[in-house]
């Protein structure tokens, strides 16, 4: 009777507050709380990356856009770390990182899922390598396997072209550092906002459920769901309540539940029917 709820995932929606357009008509209590949001925001960055050059690193931020939302796996911190070095003007270390985040994913995503397609014919060209490269082989193959999707698949192809304007050396890109980095880390964040997202429209999330992400009865097994999305989700039942704040969920479930299997739609109507209790 159980799903799997999305628990532990990482974000940071401060740079839309910061690039925030303030509108005139507003009414002014409105727009008293969202300047002083701003304010706050402002000097939270600034306390963290120090206040010389302030509005060229406040511009970096907005520019950059706010980190995806996703589940925690093998590239939050090294995304985190690319951002920094944007936001402080280091933009061909970013530039280069982003690139080479993107590879690492392609390696970690096939070195932790090959096992679980040896009977496949992709398995024998993936099999014998310890890292990989060549970003066709790994696209190709995870595509195959059913792994990534359509448009992340397109998104590393796009970000391995950057890879190979700015690093396969290009004199250009003593002019143009930033925007490359910008490019790159924008491909970046289309790969995890869509591939890890702990919130959308993925194939294995139950649809219909605001405000909260359950996986598919049916994607349970698939490998990447299990070696990625289970280990960041509760195992929980539709009478289910959420207790604590932000990224990390505190699950308060009931332990009565029938043992039986039901679908979906139902698991879907009954967390429904619980809410409206």
């Amino acid at each position: 009777m159980k799903r799997y709820r999305v628990s532990t995932f990482d974000f940071d929606s401060r740079p839309l507050i910061l690039a925030m357009e303030i509108k005139e008509e507003w009414e002014e209590k409105v727009k008293t709380q969202h300047r002083a949001n701003k304010q706050r925001v402002r000097e939270d960055y600034l306390s963290e990356f120090g206040p010389r050059w302030s509005e060229q690193k406040l511009r970096n931020i907005t520019d950059l856009g706010p980190k995806p939302l996703s589940v925690l796996a093998f590239h939050n911190k090294f995304l985190e770390q690319i951002r920094d070095a944007f936001i402080v003007g280091g933009y061909y270390p970013a530039l280069t990182a982003a690139c080479a985040l993107g590879e690492r994913i392609l390696n970690h995503l096939l070195l932790l899922l090959r096992g679980d397609f040896h009977s496949t014919p992709e398995y024998k060209r993936v099999y014998r390598k310890d890292s990989f490269d060549n970003w066709d082989l790994p696209t190709r193959t995870l595509e195959a396997w059913g792994v990534l999707l359509p448009e992340v698949s397109a998104s590393f192809r796009a970000l391995e072209a950057v890879r190979h304007r700015s690093i396969h050396f290009d004199p250009a890109a003593d002019l143009n550092d930033r925007p490359l980095a910008l490019e790159a880390i924008k491909h970046l964040n289309d790969i995890v906002s869509r591939q890890f997202g702990a919130f959308g429209t993925q194939s294995w999330f139950i649809p219909g459920i605001p405000g909260a992400s359950y996986i598919r009865k049916s994607a349970e097994t698939q490998p990447f769901i299990k070696r990625v999305y289970i280990p960041n989700c509760h195992l929980v039942g539709p009478r289910h309540r959420v207790g604590g704040m932000g990224s990390r969920f505190e699950i308060l479930d009931v332990d009565d539940y029938e043992d039986r299997q039901i679908t979906d739609d139902e698991f879907r109507q009954l967390l429904q029917e619980s809410a409206g209790a």
